[in-house]
């Protein structure tokens, strides 16, 4: 069974910049830069939302 890992900001990166060195390949013709950056984005947006949850409130000022 294969491993699924989440699409990251640097995986995205990476994506891109191939997608700009060859504007011609299928990545770059069918978008796949684009639909990888915006998973990274969901993905980013998903794990904040996650902590924020999970963090507890916060502790009251002291003083």
């Amino acid at each position: 069974m294969s491993k699924h890992t989440p699409m990251d900001k640097d995986a995205a990166a990476r994506i891109r910049s191939a997608a700009a060195k060859n504007p011609d390949s299928d990545t770059a013709e069918d978008d796949f830069d684009r639909r990888a950056q915006s998973a990274a984005d969901k993905n980013e947006a998903r794990d904040d939302d996650d902590n924020r949850r999970t963090a507890g409130p916060a502790a009251p000022p002291s003083g």
